[in-house]
């Protein structure tokens, strides 16, 4: 098994290269080139050796939906030009994988949940054919909260999973539902169902006994399509990056955004008692399923986003040794 995962990671990673360099494999080569930096600021490109140095000796996890497992995507292949890691997961399941990086004593890992509460499909088809699940909103998925100590950095997303229907369930009972069509069930709407899964979910990790680490909240995702949604016509023939008068967060995406950052921000208060940090930002059947706007497999655009974590690492080591300066500083003074 271990074999055949590094076999996939290789394809995946020889692809990868040979991209950056040919422009056989992307006739137009500029979207590879499509990167976004913070207004007034120019953000570093990703430097493998960097990064493998300042989690020399930490971990970190992926938990959420198929848009984690994307941004662990590119992190693999970068970080293989330093040290090619094994693989050491639990479980065969590639929706829960673990590698390490012997030489930096390093591990890496995702874990699936794409609700992050308890969560089971009651029906496969369901009233969209996208299935229908029933969600435990006040009980969180335990196949990530019983690992979550283990690791030193917790970077948690979710998101389209909520637009499929659902059945939401509290106290064992069902209170409501996003779409499910059932009789007698009243549509609370996915933003109700949302908001409980986070809520759920960060109080899970502020109640962690022995966790000590650091939690990233990745907001909520755009649109995955373009011109329509998966099954009627939408894609993502896109070539380069938006412009800053080209698009903007509102309806549906903003509702969803902003219920994460307001119950990222009750957690965060809450975390501060135990001594703990969490970390977000404000904004200042169709074969196309597949061919979207955010799962990327190939350089370009998605790989910002390992360049946003190598800094927001760089800001937390700074942060870290202030905080001890001022602490020193103290103890001198006193």
């Amino acid at each position: 098994m271990e074999l055949k995962r590094r076999e996939q990671v290789e394809k995946r990673c020889d692809a990868f290269r040979m991209a950056q360099l040919s422009e056989i494999w992307i006739p137009n080569t500029e979207l590879l080139k499509g990167r976004w930096n913070p207004k007034g600021r120019e953000l570093p490109q990703f430097n493998a050796g960097q990064f493998s140095e300042m989690v020399r000796g930490k971990s970190i996890v992926f938990v959420g939906d198929p848009i984690g497992w994307n941004r662990m995507q590119p992190l693999l292949c970068p970080l293989g030009g330093v040290e090619y890691p094994i693989d050491v997961s639990l479980t065969p399941d590639e929706q829960y994988m673990r590698w390490r990086y012997v030489t930096y004593n390093f591990t890496l890992a995702n874990i699936w949940t794409p609700h992050l509460v308890k969560s089971e499909e009651t029906d496969p088809n369901g009233p969209t054919k996208t299935g229908l699940f029933s969600l435990h909103l006040d009980e969180a998925d335990d196949r990530w909260l019983s690992e979550a100590e283990e690791f030193d950095y917790l970077i948690v997303s979710a998101g389209h999973w909520f637009y499929r229907p659902l059945v939401f369930h509290e106290g064992g009972k069902i209170v409501g539902c996003h779409f499910c069509l059932l009789e007698n069930v009243p549509d609370l709407t996915k933003f109700y169902g949302y908001r409980k899964a986070f809520r759920t979910a960060f109080k899970a990790i502020n109640g962690l006994k022995n966790y000590k680490g650091i939690t990233y909240l990745r907001t909520f995702a755009p649109s995955h399509f373009e011109g329509g949604i998966w099954n009627q016509g939408g894609n993502c023939v896109r070539t380069r990056p938006f412009r800053s008068n080209e698009t903007a967060l509102a309806d549906e995406n903003l509702e969803l955004y902003m219920i994460q950052v307001e119950e990222f921000r009750k957690a965060e208060l809450e975390a501060r008692e135990r001594g703990l940090n969490w970390y977000g930002h404000w904004p200042h059947e169709n074969v196309t399923l597949y061919n979207d706007c955010v799962h990327w497999c190939l350089p370009g655009p998605i790989d910002t986003w390992s360049d946003f974590l190598l800094e927001m690492l760089k800001t937390e080591g700074r942060r870290s040794r202030e905080e001890k300066l001022r602490f020193s500083d103290r103890k001198l003074k006193a």
